[in-house]
């Protein structure tokens, strides 16, 4: 296996307290401690998992320098005018600006948890009628995806409407009603970071979310061959 640093304890503070300083010159002093200790682990994720995830789909992006989040946020269009973020997360995903509308997986840690998952990336309310329509079309191979899903500790994330949507396969309601789609895991122990522990952890999760992965590509493919609209 390819290098893995850690994600250390001293990691996780370093980016709290850069965070809570939320100073451009306490930043620039520890800019290569926080690359070390905390950008670094995340690309080394990035380059070990890539190769198991390309073969999943092969226009997904591996380049580890374009999956991982900056610490430096972008301030411009959020309330939040904090200069720097106290998270970090990988995404493997094809192009968001190709791709808009496809699936992704995720890995993020915090000071307090961290967590991963699977979901369709940019959702919109005719994208979500296409997901019903498929999973209309092929509820046993869904529901088999979904148990993949939830056997590693996954559970569906997302708000349902109010009122159900016509049409559910027996027994999938809480997939089919919901207004956004996602699976995710999270974990508070923060030991797991440390060391090949997460590799091990996230290769399993990945692993099994795959299944669903590719139902949300269907989908994916399926909407794009509409136009990729909300007028259908």
């Amino acid at each position: 296996m390819m290098k893995f640093d850690g994600i250390t304890p001293e990691a996780r503070l370093l980016l709290s307290e850069n965070r809570f300083r939320d100073s451009r010159d306490f930043y620039e002093e520890n800019k290569q401690r926080i690359k070390d200790l905390a950008v670094t682990p995340m690309r080394q994720i990035a380059a070990i998992l890539s190769e198991q995830l390309a073969a999943l789909d092969p226009f997904m992006n591996t380049v580890p320098t374009k999956m991982v989040s900056r610490v430096r946020r972008d301030t411009r269009y959020t309330k939040d005018q904090h200069l720097y973020r106290e998270n970090l997360w990988v995404m493997f995903m094809r192009d968001k600006h190709q791709w808009q509308h496809y699936p992704c997986m995720w890995f993020e840690f915090t000071p307090r948890n961290y967590s991963l998952g699977v979901g369709l990336f940019y959702q919109t309310p005719s994208l979500l009628t296409v997901w019903r329509e498929l999973i209309r079309e092929k509820p046993e191979e869904f529901k088999a995806a979904a148990e993949l899903c939830e056997r590693v500790g996954a559970v569906i994330d997302g708000d349902v409407y109010k009122r159900p949507k016509e049409g559910c396969p027996e027994g999938l309601e809480k997939y089919y009603n919901c207004k956004s789609v996602y699976f995710s895991f999270a974990s508070l122990d923060l030991k797991d970071l440390e060391d090949e522990t997460i590799i091990e952890i996230l290769k399993g999760c990945y692993a099994a979310f795959s299944p669903m992965y590719s139902f949300m590509l269907e989908v994916s493919d399926r909407f794009s061959a509409r136009g990729a609209s909300d007028e259908f």
